[in-house]
């Protein structure tokens, strides 16, 4: 590895030229596009043709938060380390192991007419926003291109690639020892991502029409709300991830669909058995020894006032690139990669008319890390485990790392849809997911998991998942606020076994100092209804307490521990003593930092957003709202995960119920919405924390889905540039 250290250009990094062709073309278009800004500052986007609405859409993204949309790229063209230091090398190194810009520049290159079209607003949109905000000023990002969508196809929170592990990426190519941080179980900071999908049928709803809850869980901020239409038939409303011009988790007037992270197996490791023979690296496949393919990878990193380079060269078999080294073994990572069918398939989802539409958008089968649910005004109701699927043979273990030497592991073709893991409209007239197994997304209905290969569904069940079963299950007369009512339940099913059973053994435990000064706690956890409020002292008690005691016995964890075995770990596997010892470390705690233990959920557990950069910091001198929902990892469908900082005692919420919609699909749609915070990152926007409280109560406000209600309610109306 050579580093190189090169100067930078005198020139400003955000200065940037168009020329009079550019411009006088992008005027052009924006002259058949409006944008309306509703009263809650809801971008509603109108053209004339997609490529329109996709300029337009990219043009309001820009307005409301061209930081995010530059730093999602700069992420997928490998550039943060140019944009940020070189903690982020690696980070670059691994996205150019897998997809670089000479190979998205060839795939736009063959991308079908009216995918380059697209593309091509996408990038007109963004420069066109630069050339009227010349007070913007990028980070690094002076001109978008029409190829770099083909870099960031699939919606998802990091994607597929994020589960290849930095460190020992970083240990392989070069590095003596690996710095970069890891998250170690019961550490504090271990939120779990995702999100919760339900589909009601019409035989439970008191309409007689479906019902569709999207509720991504999703770093706040990561989405914007978002409607498009054209008159080319597209009319989508939803969360759209910043920088992508189709909307991910939304609805249109035909259907709706709501994606939740997956754990189906996907991604598989293979073990390369590696010889070097005078200087040229070779690996075993089959009877013959084959050459290991090399190529150079020069990535580009700020140092201070200068820009330095760290030169690799990385390796790969024909299973993919080699990631790290076990052992005497090579670890190669093999996984989708097929950018064009994927950004096909999300933006074609957003015009899907029936099921049968939808179904053919999933026969693409590119949308590698989620699951899916859906609803229709027909009335249909389904689910997807998964889309992406390959067919492998069932006597290895794919959780394992496989013998790349076998010819058997190779996979052989995908699964068709039809063979996948999924449900359509189930007796029980329900479907949920909550990142989940899918052997109880409809209670009994649910699929079984003798009838498909493990690899489709290792799964495991979480409180979620759990808690929405039991909410939906022999229910029926649901309608909007009922569907809004289920996904703010406050019970809290980790605590039903966990909390009994310490009371009970510490009633029994003989007396001494430490069971005399936890009579009180104990005797407040032994009445708590395992509820969630922002006035429960017992709240704070209960999840600070485990917390602790997992923790203090977070070494004696099983391998592969999931949230239910946790707390059965929790639960069985402490003694008295520790769950005590635990419970007295947490008042200790509680009266250090706030002068009494006995302090409500609500003053610990706050939601605050003090300006619009990326990384958030906190301050509890600073105004900040009291936040009834927890961290999903007990249970809550109403997820809030939060933490606190190096200069807080308090608690803030980052990530959790982002965007949160309840539609209804009828002759007309109706829903119903919220969006953390607002809509605008500038401070200074009435729309910047706008939807804050009503966030926190739960009170949504009603979606603008046709033109004469939009107009109604009007805040701005433009077109781009004027």
């Amino acid at each position: 590895m050579r580093i190189i250290l090169l100067l930078f250009f005198a020139v400003p990094c955000w200065a940037q030229s168009f020329s009079t062709k550019e411009i006088s073309k992008w005027k052009e278009q924006a002259d058949k596009i409006t944008i309306i800004r509703d009263n809650w500052g809801v971008p509603h986007i109108y053209g004339k043709t997609d490529a329109d609405a996709v300029f337009g859409m990219i043009y309001a993204q820009c307005e409301d938060d061209f930081a995010r949309v530059e730093r999602n790229y700069l992420t997928a063209t490998a550039r943060m380390a140019e944009a940020a230091g070189e903690r982020f090398v690696y980070q670059d190194l691994r996205q150019r192991l897998y997809l670089d810009t000479l190979q998205a520049i060839s795939i736009f290159n063959e991308s079908p007419g009216w995918l380059k079209k697209l593309c091509y607003a996408f990038a007109d949109g963004a420069n066109y926003y630069l050339y009227t905000h010349p007070q913007t000023k990028p980070v690094l990002l002076r001109r978008f291109e029409p190829w770099m969508p083909l870099l960031f196809s699939e919606g998802s929170i990091g994607g597929d690639i994020e589960r290849v592990s930095l460190n020992e990426l970083k240990k392989f190519y070069g590095e003596v020892a690996a710095t970069l941080p890891e998250k170690k179980s019961g550490d504090g900071d271990d939120e779990p991502r995702g999100s919760n999908g339900i589909a009601i049928a019409p035989s439970i709803t008191t309409s007689g029409n479906a019902l569709l809850l999207i509720n991504p869980h999703t770093s706040f901020y990561f989405r914007t709300e978002t409607h498009m239409v054209s008159e080319e038939g597209l009319n989508a409303y939803g969360a759209a991830t910043w920088g992508q011009f189709f909307i991910y988790q939304g609805f249109n007037e035909h259907c709706g669909w709501m994606h939740t992270s997956s754990q189906a197996d996907v991604i598989d490791e293979y073990a390369e058995s590696i010889v070097k023979k005078e200087g040229t690296y070779f690996y075993k496949y089959g009877e013959e020894w084959k050459q290991v393919q090399t190529k150079k990878i020069s990535i580009a990193y700020k140092n201070g006032n200068t820009i330095s380079r760290k030169e690799f060269t990385a390796y790969a078999t024909h299973h993919g690139p080699v990631v790290a080294q076990r052992g005497e073994k090579w670890i190669v990572t093999k996984m989708m990669n097929e950018p064009l069918k994927a950004l096909t398939q999300s933006y074609s989802r957003t015009k899907s008319k029936s099921f049968e539409d939808f179904k053919k958008s999933m026969e693409l089968r590119t949308n590698s890390s989620n699951n899916t649910v859906y609803a229709d005004a027909q009335g249909n109701i389904a689910y997807w485990h998964g889309n992406f699927m390959p067919r492998r043979d069932t006597k290895f273990n794919w959780s394992e790392p496989v013998d790349g030497s076998n010819p058997a592991t190779e996979w052989k073709v995908l699964h068709p849809t039809d063979e996948m893991l999924h449900l359509f409209n189930p007796k029980n007239g329900w479907i949920q997911n909550c990142n989940s197994t899918p052997f109880t997304v409809s209670g009994e209905d649910s699929p079984k998991p003798e009838n498909f290969p493990s690899y489709m569904a290792p799964d495991a069940e979480n409180w979620r998942g759990v808690h929405a079963v039991r909410l939906l299950k022999n229910q029926k007369d649901f309608d909007a606020d009922k569907l809004i009512r289920v996904s703010r339940d406050p019970y809290l099913p980790p605590f039903e076994n966990l909390v009994p059973a310490f009371v009970k053994d510490f009633n029994q435990h003989s007396s001494d100092t430490l069971k005399t000064k936890l009579t009180e706690p104990v005797q407040l956890l032994r009445t708590w209804d395992l509820k969630w409020s922002t006035t429960s002292v017992a709240t704070t008690l209960a999840i600070f307490w485990t917390q602790k005691l997992r923790q203090k016995t977070a070494s004696r964890f099983p391998p592969k521990l999931n949230q239910l075995s946790m707390i059965n770990f929790l639960t069985n596997e402490t003694t008295t003593l520790e769950k005590m010892n635990a419970l007295y470390e947490t008042i200790t705690d509680l009266e250090r930092e706030f002068g009494s233990w006995k302090i409500s959920w609500g003053e610990v557990n706050r939601y605050q957003r003090l300006d619009g950069k990326i990384e958030a910091s906190f301050d509890d001198t600073k105004p900040s709202i009291a936040v009834p929902f927890t961290s999903s990892l007990w249970g809550s469908l109403a997820s809030f995960g939060a933490r606190k900082y190096n200069n807080t005692k308090k608690m803030y919420g980052t990530v959790g119920n982002s965007f949160i919609a309840v539609v209804e699909f009828g002759k007309k749609v109706k829903a119903r919405s919220i969006t953390t915070g607002g809509s605008s990152s500038n401070p200074s926007s009435i729309h910047f924390t706008d939807q804050a409280q009503m966030y926190v109560d739960g009170k949504f406000k009603d979606v603008l889905f046709y033109k004469e209600d939009v107009l109604k309610h009007v805040e701005q109306s433009y077109t781009p540039g004027k």
